[in-house]
């Protein structure tokens, strides 16, 4: 195997600017792949990746996108493709998360959490499909545990997430062959240093640690360089803590 498995791909991550996309898109870089991010908020962190990503060697891009427009997500899959000529991957990782008492949870909270959770990866992949198609291409979407076991305070991300686990399996089915689609569904990921509820976490999890942002993209490397006949699996990566 080369040591450079995405040498000459070209891959777009969504929400990449820090935190676990900013580790995704990264790891895909030093496996060879030019790498667009995409950012909303985050300019300045948006810029500091841009330039981790350059160190690699490889072609890089951030673009600001909204993802609750669709003609701004038309717009970000269109500058990908006219800067790199293709597409080969895309990782849906952008998203929001948040705790609310499911009796307090606003009309407006839970459109809010499904145009960002649910929504955005839906009309990023139907922009991507043609140049995905035409590249025998892949996606990675970024689902969580929380998709798979009801967190009680989180109703509105949890039932976002079990949605976005489903709609991969149903993009799995309705483009293959030429697409394969795959999720990744983290576990408590955290970085940096942490406090006894975390702690909490690690004690309960059979791995005895709480993940880490490397962990998840370990996960999307290996949904992206696997054979392209792997689809339509949700892949836990929580050390055991859903078991």
């Amino acid at each position: 195997m080369t040591t450079k498995p995405l040498a000459g791909k070209s891959v777009l991550v969504t929400g990449a600017a820090r935190r676990i996309g900013r580790v995704i898109a990264l790891t895909l870089a030093e496996a060879g792949a030019k790498v667009a991010i995409t950012y909303c908020n985050s300019q300045a962190d948006a810029e500091v990746t841009l330039r981790d990503l350059s160190g690699y060697g490889i072609q890089a891009l951030a673009l600001r996108c909204d993802l609750a427009h669709p003609a701004s997500i038309d717009e970000t899959v269109a500058a990908v493709v006219q800067k790199f000529g293709r597409l080969d991957l895309l990782v849906n990782n952008a998203g929001v998360f948040e705790s609310a008492a499911l009796e307090d949870i606003t009309a407006a909270q839970w459109d809010a959490m499904f145009t960002s959770n649910t929504r955005a990866p839906f009309l990023m992949a139907k922009a991507a499909h043609p140049h995905l198609r035409a590249a025998t291409g892949r996606i990675v979407n970024v689902g969580s545990l929380g998709g798979i076991h009801p967190w009680a305070t989180h109703g509105h991300y949890c039932t976002s997430k079990a949605a976005l686990h489903m709609l991969s399996q149903t993009m799995a089915k309705a483009w293959a062959p030429d697409i394969s689609v795959n999720c990744i569904a983290p576990g408590m990921i955290v970085q940096g240093e942490v406090g006894e509820a975390y702690e909490h976490f690690s004690r309960k999890t059979p791995m005895q640690r709480n993940g880490t942002a490397q962990d998840v993209a370990a996960a999307a490397l290996f949904f992206a360089t696997a054979p392209h006949f792997i689809t339509g699996q949700l892949l836990a990566v929580d050390g055991g803590l859903g078991l």
